[in-house]
């Protein structure tokens, strides 16, 4: 159980990105977890974890998804199951806040995960282990760029627009979290 009379302006927060095998979290599957910790008050880097889950169910896989996250099934030999790979998370993230680019995306495969994996009974048991509050990059983004005009709000277009440095092809997680934590620095001091 987190403890809640910690100040929200004093939680960590934690910058997580995934790959997947889709865009459908009730069909698709989480590959690969990449986490920046951060402390909210100075933004420092506490820890950088990632790590690369073993799929039980790759016949469901979009093959465009698998291209873009580079999956090939030697580079991941070595993966974990899911619920080991969430359990290390989830003691990695205790009582931090969520944040990604897309945050919609990123929490409905992260609670679809741990709801069958069975380390929660109901969407309500993972604010024993997150706070409940969620921060989204692109929400933060439009809010403080709408008047750019920009054509995208993608993570790679505001990396550019922001001149932080490209995330690498193919995708790998702890560089989607890395360039998250670093466009979310910038939008900080515009």
């Amino acid at each position: 159980m987190i403890n809640q009379n910690i100040s929200i302006h004093e939680k960590n927060i934690a910058f997580t990105d995934l790959e997947t095998t889709g865009l459908d979290f009730r069909k698709n599957e989480i590959i690969e977890i990449g986490l920046i910790l951060v402390n909210q008050k100075n933004l420092n880097i506490l820890d950088e974890w990632q790590i690369k889950i073993k799929p039980e169910h790759i016949e469901k896989a979009n093959l465009k998804s698998l291209e873009v996250n580079g999956y090939k099934k030697e580079d991941w030999k070595d993966a974990i199951a899911l619920k080991d790979a969430l359990k290390t998370y989830a003691q990695k993230v205790q009582g931090t806040i969520f944040c990604s680019h897309n945050t919609t995306f990123d929490w409905a495969f992260m609670e679809e995960a741990f709801l069958v994996t069975g380390l929660m009974k109901d969407t309500d048991d993972i604010d024993n282990v997150l706070d409940y509050h969620r921060l989204d990059i692109f929400s933060l983004a439009w809010g403080i760029l709408k008047d750019k005009k920009l054509e995208k709000f993608n993570l790679s277009y505001l990396a550019k627009y922001l001149s932080v440095p490209q995330e690498p092809l193919p995708h790998r997680a702890i560089n989607g979290a890395k360039t998250a934590y670093e466009v979310y620095k910038k939008l900080m001091v515009m």
